[in-house]
């Protein structure tokens, strides 16, 4: 009768209800009767510390009673909060970090460190220019054989030739450095692939010891580096500025003083 019904959709599309229905009484039966309750309640912060630290806050407000569900509230709160301040600032070292160098929709119109290098380049050169007229200065003085004794004479000869006693002292140290490196030979750099030895990292663990390393060669094996996202003091800065409750903020005045 239920299949001559042309209300029946699941007879129409030839779907035995009874037959569904044992099958996955069937398939789930280690789940039938099973009762499903959810995980005990973790507080964040240790409760008796925080109770005892909203105690002491409640009662300068005239309250003497504070539930335990209040703690709990708290200290969920404390929890959701430090999640969304780590997020926040995480995604501000991230783009602090970003490198738009080889993007093509982005053209580089100062490069700081450049004109920081090119002024640092001028100072030296001045510097370099100093010493050198300086130098000529001295070696004038120590080489004029004027009878006069004249103090400033006498001031210039003395340091001409500390100069030239400094001069020699750098050449005589160069000379050994030379020498030195000349007998060492060419340094050798340590092959992290040697045989025997661990990678991890892009470093070098250890050797394999025991009769397990054996005489065999081990192969390297390459694990994938954790990146890992270092925020500062300035990241935490910039957030404060642009939180409307932390933005006048005496956290934010003295982070800004250190």
């Amino acid at each position: 009768r239920d299949d001559d019904d042309i209300n029946d959709v699941a007879s129409m599309a030839g779907v035995n209800l009874n037959e569904e229905s044992a099958r996955i009484m069937a398939t789930n039966s280690d789940l039938v009767g099973t009762q499903m309750q959810s995980c005990k309640d973790e507080p964040f912060l240790a409760a008796i510390p925080l109770h005892k630290r909203i105690l002491e806050t409640a009662k300068k407000l005239g309250i003497t009673d504070v539930p335990a569900e209040v703690v709990t509230f708290i200290s969920h709160a404390t929890q959701t909060r430090l999640r969304t301040v780590i997020e926040k600032v995480t995604v501000i070292t991230q783009h602090r970090m970003e490198s738009y160098k080889d993007d093509e929709w982005y053209e580089q119109a100062t490069d700081v460190r450049s004109q920081l290098k090119f002024f640092e380049q001028l100072e030296r050169l001045e510097k370099q220019r100093k010493d050198e007229q300086e130098r000529e200065i001295l070696l004038k003085a120590a080489k004029s054989r004027s009878r006069q004794e004249d103090p400033e004479q006498a001031r210039l000869k003395q340091k001409a030739k500390e100069m030239q006693q400094q001069e020699l002292a750098q050449m005589r140290q160069r000379d050994a450095n030379l020498t030195a490196l000349a007998a060492i030979g060419p340094r050798k750099k340590r092959k992290l692939d040697a045989p025997g030895l661990l990678t991890i990292g892009g470093e070098g663990a250890g050797l394999c010891g025991g009769s397990q390393a054996g005489l065999g060669t081990a192969s390297p094996r390459q694990y994938p580096r954790q990146k890992i996202t270092r925020v500062n003091l300035r990241d935490f800065i910039f957030y404060m500025e642009q939180e409307r409750e932390m933005s006048h903020s005496l956290l934010l005045y003295r982070a800004l003083l250190k």
